[in-house]
């Protein structure tokens, strides 16, 4: 059996940092909010490229408190992509604002900027792109659209570690960045974790106040904010991997690379990646016309795989106040009927990566 993911791998290749990290935590007695957490945030915020970075408990409530610093709200609207994870809608709705989906490229399946300015309204306030799967989405045509509106840019790279558009890593391409370190992702904690980066000092001191219950000196709370805190112990985790996301992420897209030449020529949808942006291969995603059955194939093999995702939001009953019917977006819908994730991550041997192929072969 190869899995689709296995995190025994990473853990083994930073052990002994990692370990030194867990007790040297244990034993300082400060857990939260203290200098493993800004060390952290200052090695991150330089690794994407950016002035800032706040640590944050989980992905999701960097998308919500990026989206609250920016002045979302009640009444508001955010254009977001008909394809993604429904964490990117929840944001929105946790808000109080509406999320407005536009359907991506077909080719990138990142949110497609031709599309845009026709679901832009007096109401519209922020544009929210995905750089799905780990491939960054178009970012200068979005920022010149929303420049051209008047409209900030909060881009979701929960998927995103250590990619890079137009040679720019992911995390300085908006106006402000939101991270997840959820343990599967390419720089994972060994639990929840999130983050914001932005070059914006003011935009990052509201953050900070809003993941601390909207304070920046105890007690004295400025605004009505939240508890989302990165702890020490996962920022002190996180700090040695970001040590060997560089080395994890040339694996990434070396079996990715052999993926791609060793699949070719067969009735399966590859990724397609245009010439200006460095994918970090966060997930392998192919397509297939009778998903289900060629899934069902493939575990029979071995293979370990999963859906990225099998229901678009607005299909969700999260969702289904919103009566977006089936057929409202037909890329999307046709994108989750069809998808298939394979096993890609650090770790993986050659003869993993043969295996996977050959049986991808035999069963597409």
């Amino acid at each position: 059996m190869i899995p689709f993911l296995n995190l025994l791998p990473t853990y083994e290749a930073s052990r002994s940092a990692i370990d030194a990290a867990l007790l040297r935590v244990a034993a300082s007695g400060w857990y939260l909010l203290g200098d493993e957490l800004r060390a952290f945030e200052a090695d991150y915020a330089a690794a994407c490229g950016a002035s800032h970075c706040a640590g944050l408990a989980n992905g999701l409530d960097a998308l919500q408190l990026a989206l609250k610093a920016l002045g979302v709200g009640p009444g508001d609207e955010v254009i977001v992509p008909s394809n993604t994870y429904i964490a990117t809608w929840l944001a929105v709705s946790l808000c109080g604002a509406t999320p407005v989906p536009v359907e991506p490229d077909p080719a990138t399946y990142n949110l497609d900027p031709a599309r845009i300015e026709a679901a832009i309204t007096p109401r519209t306030r922020v544009l929210l792109p995905v750089h799905l799967y780990g491939q960054p989405a178009d970012m200068d045509a979005v920022n010149a659209i929303a420049a051209k509106h008047g409209l900030a840019v909060l881009d979701d790279c929960a998927q995103a570690h250590a990619a890079s558009y137009k040679g720019r890593p992911v995390g300085s391409l908006a106006r402000i960045s939101a991270w997840s370190f959820y343990p599967g992702k390419n720089l994972g904690a060994m639990g929840d974790g999130g983050a914001t980066t932005t070059s914006d000092a003011a935009l990052d001191d509201r953050v900070r106040m809003l993941r601390n219950y909207g304070s920046r000196v105890k007690y004295q709370n400025e605004l009505k904010g939240i508890n989302s805190r990165l702890d020490e112990i996962q920022a002190a985790i996180l700090a040695v991997k970001l040590r060997d996301l560089k080395r994890a992420t040339a694996e990434r897209r070396s079996i990715a690379a052999r993926f791609l030449a060793g699949l070719r020529d067969l009735p399966l949808g590859l990724p397609h990646v245009p010439d200006w942006v460095n994918p970090c291969w966060h997930l392998f995603v192919v397509r297939h016309a009778d998903r289900d059955a060629f899934q069902r194939r493939l575990t029979e093999r071995g293979i370990g795989t999963l859906i990225h995702y099998p229901v678009p939001p607005h299909r969700q009953p999260a969702y289904a106040d919103m009566r977006l019917a089936e057929g409202t977006f037909p890329i999307a819908e046709a994108m989750h009927r069809e998808v298939l994730s394979l096993p890609l991550w650090p770790g993986m041997t050659n003869a993993h990566v043969e295996t996977v192929i050959d049986a991808v072969r035999a069963c597409a």
